[in-house]
């Protein structure tokens, strides 16, 4: 059970091979209340403190916006040594969407004929000169949809006007969009489009330990991307010789995850733990893998603050080209300078924090954000905004 962490958190299992789970993620744990237990919380922050003590820095990034936010809403800084450091990842897809595709957006909204379907947090995205919620404020056609499957509904409902979903994600929501384009072909809708956005974590995992600038020791692996491809989707770590725990979103989990990556820092060990065995299994959701392959083929991709990634984004394949908004509308891309006094890039990749930059809480805020890391929930910005 989870509450034996105190003990089963130092004999981790490992299985033949690269991989290993920790018996203490096999948890009986019902409730949210029991994964934020302070109690074992201070249990998990005395461990990592005394195997902490005495050694140098401990360079860890967290590939995910939502691990963010739990650092800092629950203040699991306070928990931690001075010398661990947790350094925020392109773990958020909004923050990593290009400024172009903004204003490739606001294009396609310039029509009459179009509905521009999109979720809630690219709504207030800045692009060079405007936002889809300053377009939408002028009379853009413009709504705010919770699945691909609403703006699928809004197309049956509007057979006169071109609906186009907003296809901004990660492997998390990329398959939900392929089903949507599955159904779109099933019911002949012809007036549903999706402008392709998604993007591949492991991809841009490989370029950010390619960069010098970047130093790290060690990964926690998102959960919800890490629920589709599995524990097998990381093995490219290896060939890096460093370690990573796919670890869940509840500060117990984070924590657990953070003494286990130091474990095997201090052990030299570069395998991959899977902490949050209770819903990522080793080989992922090969449904959700088969789905998105079939309507997705991988593509070169721009990502905000880290330039083009090969093979990190996802193209619609030409059987379902009919429903790819980038070829039936002709969108061309246009390279946009960017504003260098935002930060965004440097904070995505890890190199700075949001306090370095000098727009920070002055003149970015989320009701007047100048780069899209302010405005996601899972942007660093706009954590450090709320929490710090």
């Amino acid at each position: 059970m989870f509450r034996s962490t105190n003990l089963a958190i130092l004999t981790r299992l490992d299985s033949p091979g690269w991989e290993g789970t920790c018996p203490a993620s096999k948890a009986a744990m019902k409730y949210i209340d029991e994964f934020r237990d302070l109690k074992l919380a201070k249990n998990l922050s005395a461990k990592i403190e005394k195997l902490a003590r005495g050694r140098g820095r401990y360079n860890f990034m967290e590939v995910c916006g939502t691990h963010t936010n739990t650092f800092y809403r629950f203040g699991l800084a306070k928990l931690l040594p001075e010398n661990i450091r947790l350094i925020s990842g392109p773990g958020c897809p909004v923050c990593v969407t290009d400024a172009s595709y903004i204003d490739s957006a606001i294009t396609l909204a310039g029509s009459g004929d179009t509905i521009i379907t999109t979720f809630g947090d690219m709504i207030k995205v800045p692009g060079s000169k405007s936002s889809l919620y300053r377009e939408r404020a002028k009379g853009r056609n413009i709504r705010i949809v919770y699945s691909s499957l609403d703006a699928l509904r809004i197309a049956e409902e509007n057979p006169s006007k071109d609906v186009i979903f907003l296809g901004v994600g990660f492997e998390t929501t990329a398959p939900t969009v392929a089903m949507a384009i599955i159904e779109a072909k099933k019911r002949r809708v012809r007036n549903f489009f999706v402008y392709s956005a998604h993007k591949l974590i492991p991809p841009a995992m490989t370029a950010i330990l390619k960069d010098k600038n970047v130093a790290l020791d060690g990964f926690i692996l998102p959960a919800h991307v890490s629920s589709i491809i599995g524990a097998d989707g990381y093995k490219f770590l290896k060939k890096f010789n460093i370690p990573g725990v796919i670890a869940g979103f509840e500060p117990l989990d984070m924590l657990q995850g953070i003494l286990l990556l130091v474990m095997d820092v201090n052990s030299g060990k570069a395998g991959i733990v899977n902490e949050y065995n209770r819903v990522v299994h080793k080989r992922g959701n090969k449904r959700a893998q088969e789905v998105m392959q079939r309507i997705f083929a991988p593509c070169d991709s721009v990502w905000r603050g880290i330039g083009r990634i090969p093979k990190s984004g996802l193209a619609i394949r030409g059987e379902f080209s009919d429903f790819d908004a980038e070829k039936r509308f002709g969108v061309k891309k246009v390279k946009i300078p960017i504003d260098r006094r935002c930060l965004c890039g440097e904070v995505i990749k890890g190199v700075k924090l949001p306090e370095d930059c000098r727009l920070f809480r002055k003149v970015c805020t989320p009701d007047n954000p100048k780069g899209p890391c302010m405005v996601s929930s899972e942007g660093t910005c706009g954590i450090h905004f709320r929490y710090k």
